[in-house]
């Protein structure tokens, strides 16, 4: 049986900028596949044992049944520890494949209809894969979880109402309590199997509608999947191998009373703690109950606008341009002319130039989300530019809102200035460097035809 053409065009890549979807899903696939080995040793109990491992520094000391079972695995499994990092390292590169995918997505206006339900899946991928690697962070039980613990625990204080409760739930009666460790593993296989059924039907969707087009793209190949699988693999192997991470043996078990010093999260959780040193001590008080908003908003507010503002762009946008007469309600392009009908057979989609407010939005939310993210080393910075810390803390209080504005303002400069450049090759053509000689006696350039994106200016998708 033959397939479908939408089929067919969902294996094949016409621009490097798919790469980043591949990356994610191959990444996933690692994911499950260490994880799966790693089940196998693990055990997420919080009684304790005495450790008589190999480790000779740790060896007589009471630890958890987690941290022993965690340090079993790396030390004196065969490979053991090869695969808790590569795990680590995919877990790493799975958050940042799905922004880079989010990113163009973005960029190009591909959460437009017939592909919001992939930009949706997208958004919430990103959402759960950060949960998922802040749980999975927690099951160790070592020094540098134990802060996270922390976190969590003061997060969720922070909640109005069910704040006590939710603590309750999952420390029990004290701090750390005997049921984080196992909660926090449940939890984590929860977002794992939520996690592949969403790339299931994410490909599903793919298969439906296909991917997206560029004008100006490489002409497809076959087998470009396998290679780009047995790519991401190769070098989530060569990371596990070459370059160590979360040696927990050097941070020891967990402990309330102590925590690591310098330690920080993974990269993709480093926005929201930066928004927690930065933020003022503001606290709320309506009648016995406290508020701290210094926890509350960096924590959930901030992250919670951003994921409730990504979901709902494509809609807004909608119903901004329908409003404007410029697409009908459905978001596609009024055909009105020629030129028009054949882009809305196409599904015409954008080059960044030619949408300077969406580009600049995304260039000032990338600002904002990169000076969240340096302020998370406040102190790094103060140390190695011999300033105070409370010095850089109030400089990031005012560039995280002055930054994004300046360059959402430079980037929609830029996106006008490149729209001029186009405007003028498609009218005057390219510039060859070849001067001949007119009849007359005078001497002119030899301009060239206009490139299809200069005539063009558009990423088109096939159906």
């Amino acid at each position: 049986m033959r397939s479908s053409p939408a089929k067919r065009r969902s294996f094949q890549f016409s621009h490097w900028s798919f790469m980043f979807a591949e990356i994610a899903v191959w990444s996933f696939v690692v994911l499950a596949v260490t994880g799966a080995v790693l089940m196998v040793f693990y055990d997420p109990g919080m009684s304790q044992v005495t450790y008589d491992g190999s480790y000779g520094p740790l060896r007589g000391l009471f630890v958890s049944a987690a941290f022993d079972s965690t340090m079993h695995l790396s030390l004196e499994v065969r490979g053991g520890l090869l695969v808790r990092q590569v795990h680590h390292w995919a877990a790493l590169v799975f958050v940042a494949a799905v922004v880079l995918q989010l990113l163009r997505m973005f960029l190009t206006g591909a959460f437009r209809r017939p592909r919001t339900g992939q930009w949706l899946i997208w958004v919430t991928l990103l959402a759960l894969g950060m949960v998922a690697g802040e749980t999975g962070n927690v099951l160790p039980d070592d020094l540098l979880s134990g802060g996270s613990m922390w976190l969590i625990m003061s997060v969720a204080q922070s909640v109005p109402v069910v704040g006590g409760w939710a603590v309750s739930l999952l420390f029990g009666p004290e701090f750390p309590g005997d049921r984080v460790v196992p909660v926090m593993y449940g939890g984590h296989l929860l977002v794992s199997a939520v996690l592949a059924a969403l790339l299931i039907t994410r490909e599903l969707l793919v298969r439906r509608h296909g991917h997206s087009r560029f004008v100006a793209s490489l002409p497809a190949r076959r087998g470009a999947r396998p290679l780009m699988a047995a790519t991401t693999v190769g070098l989530l192997i060569i990371l596990g191998f070459g370059f160590q991470i979360a040696p927990i043996w050097l941070y020891g078990p967990a402990r309330p009373s102590q925590i690591s010093a310098g330690s920080v999260p993974d990269w993709y959780m480093g926005f929201l703690d930066g928004a927690l040193r930065i933020m003022p001590g503001w606290e709320l008080s309506l009648g016995d109950y406290t508020l701290s908003l210094a926890v509350l908003v960096p924590t959930l507010v901030v992250p919670g606008v951003f994921f409730t503002a990504l979901a709902a762009y494509p809609m807004a946008e909608r119903l901004v341009l329908a409003r404007r007469g410029r697409r009908d309600a459905l978001g596609r392009p009024k055909a009105t002319s020629r030129v028009a009908r054949e882009r809305r057979a196409h599904d015409l989609l954008d080059r960044p130039r030619d949408t300077p407010v969406k580009t600049a939005l995304a260039v000032a939310g990338v600002t904002f989300y990169g000076l969240m993210w340096a302020a998370a080393a406040n102190d790094h910075i103060a140390h190695q530019f011999h300033l105070t810390v409370e010095a850089v803390t109030i400089f990031f209080r005012f560039a995280v809102v002055i930054g994004p504005v300046i360059a959402f303002v430079v980037a929609r400069w830029i996106c006008l200035a490149l729209q001029h450049s186009d405007r003028h090759v498609a009218e005057h053509g390219v510039e060859t460097g070849i001067i001949t000689r007119s009849p007359d006696g005078g001497f002119h350039e030899r301009l060239a035809p206009a490139p299809q994106e200069h005539r063009e200016p558009a990423i088109t998708s096939g159906r």
